[in-house]
């Protein structure tokens, strides 16, 4: 039996094999052009035989990393993996240069090379480059995961992500998806005549949404600056200005911990359009839903943990305090009874209560008793005035503002309302915030005059809505953790 050699051993092999290969020319040269990638020459070779293809003579270059290797005495199969998926190729002795063949069989799976031949069908009916051409594009040092398992550890899979794409297709294909999700979004808002912008990701005022924020400074100004958690006011901003209808797909940072829903840099869509309320916002949701599902996976209905989630019918619309009060089992009218608040959440063990505003205090409850169970796509409206800063007030019930969060597969996937444009409304509701600050909460807003004083230039009917990018492919593509449809999750130093 072969000693199976260490990971040290196996490193200092490739590495000697580097050095032969220096001693005869250029170790990693970039003169290789391929004019192929696997997936459209299957394609294209679909429902060809054997002869067919042999007739067409059709030459091809491609170049990629080999995964599985098949070496023989004068003849050997390799498998190359390129952008597009995989493709076989036969490589012969007597038809290489003297040499060659005898330099190929100390080539090493992870070796990234580039082979000229001719495409045919293997008796199995396998589709295969037959080379007559041969090159060494990169010399891998280290042994990819043994190939049976791939990368396993979920760990590592997260710190070295470039393993995780090589040997797992399952990844790769999320962060395909992942891409083609935006691409789609992307188009949607375009086809319907929304501006796309670009905001800034430093902020001298905190605002925009309720978050512990990141500080750094700038010290050629000596300045404190936030990296923003939210590009909610410099959009609205925008709207002011005359672009009515304007998104922003952005990079958020907050301050918060880990979870499988939370990564503290994270990416959302946020967009605002003039004469349009929330309701209507609600409705414009629906179909960007259903056109990207459609486009992206070819039908609007997606599997999501064993249950159907089928985006072409309306969603559920409910308000916050009917669907607590059902979980209660009482009367929607007892959530405005303070002291039921307070002993309902005591009850259920939610920290620091007392000094819970009625409003939040309701806020919590939904969040601890309602939330995981929204698993069809459902709008929550009637959001307390105390817990939407930035939201127009019901002209229904003053206490409760033009707000909704839609919920899919029990967590937030999407946040919007109609906006607050009554400047001297919004200074009050910033003091209100100044002063939440003052008494210990990391998460309440700054005042922003300037923000108010282009609200007093006349900000127009509007709303809008922000959509968190990340939760949203997890559940298009199934993922259980925020940190399988992110490249690179923040991850906590390797002490």
């Amino acid at each position: 039996m072969t000693e199976k050699l260490s990971e040290n051993e196996l490193i200092q092999q490739r590495r000697a094999k580097l050095e032969e290969i220096r001693k005869k020319g250029i170790a990693y040269p970039n003169s290789f052009r391929r004019d192929s990638l696997s997936a459209d020459l299957q394609q294209e070779c679909a429902g060809l035989s054997k002869e067919e293809l042999e007739e067409k003579s059709i030459e091809v270059s491609i170049a990629g990393r080999i995964m599985l290797q098949r070496i023989m005495g004068k003849a050997s199969f390799i498998t190359l993996q390129d952008m597009k998926g995989q493709i076989q190729a036969y490589i012969r002795s007597n038809d290489l240069p003297e040499g060659h063949y005898a330099d190929f069989k100390t080539w090493d799976l992870g070796d990234i090379v580039g082979i000229r031949g001719k495409l045919f069908l293997t008796k199995t009916g396998e589709l295969t480059v037959h080379a007559d051409s041969i090159e060494m594009l990169t010399k891998s040092l280290r042994p990819l995961p043994e190939k049976h398992l791939g990368l396993v550890d979920t760990e590592q899979r997260y710190r070295k992500r470039y393993l995780d794409l090589i040997t797992n297709p399952e990844s790769l294909e999320v962060f395909k998806k992942r891409s083609q999700i935006i691409s789609s979004i992307r188009d949607f808002f375009i086809r319907h005549e929304y501006l796309e912008v670009e905001t800034p990701m430093m902020h001298s005022v905190l605002g925009g949404a309720a978050a512990k924020p990141f500080t750094t400074h700038h010290n050629a100004l000596d300045m404190d600056l936030y990296l923003r958690i939210a590009p909610e006011l410099y959009l609205k901003r925008l709207v002011v200005g005359g672009l009515e209808r304007v998104f922003e797909i952005n990079r958020n940072f907050r301050n918060e911990g880990l979870s499988t829903k939370h990564n503290p840099e994270f990416t959302m869509l946020e967009y605002y359009s003039a004469y349009a309320d929330f309701n209507d916002q609600m409705n414009f949701i629906e179909k960007l839903f259903n056109d990207l599902t459609t486009e992206v996976f070819g039908s609007s209905v997606i599997e999501h943990n064993g249950q159907s989630l089928d985006f072409s019918k309306p969603f559920t619309r409910v308000t916050l305090k009917e669907v607590v009060s059902q979980k209660l089992s009482v009367d929607p009218s007892s959530l405005e009874d303070r002291s039921f608040l307070l002993e309902t959440a005591k009850k259920l063990k939610i920290d620091n209560v007392d000094n819970l505003s009625d409003g939040k205090l309701l806020f919590e409850l939904f969040e601890e008793l309602v939330e995981s169970n929204l698993i069809e796509p459902t709008f929550i409206t009637g959001y307390p005035k105390d817990v939407s800063p930035l939201s127009r007030s019901s002209d229904n019930n003053p206490l409760e503002v033009d707000r909704f969060e839609l919920f899919i597969g029990g967590k937030e996937i999407a946040n919007g309302f109609s906006e607050l444009n009554d400047p001297e409304d919004q200074a009050e509701r910033f003091y209100e915030q100044v002063n939440q600050k003052s008494a210990g909460d990391e998460e309440a807003m700054e005042f922003d005059a300037d923000y108010v004083e282009a609200l007093e230039y006349g900000l127009p009917p509007c709303a809008g809505v922000g959509i968190g990018i990340d939760r949203l492919v997890m559940l298009l593509t199934g993922a259980q953790s925020i940190r399988d449809v992110l490249l690179f999750p923040q991850m906590k130093s390797k002490g």
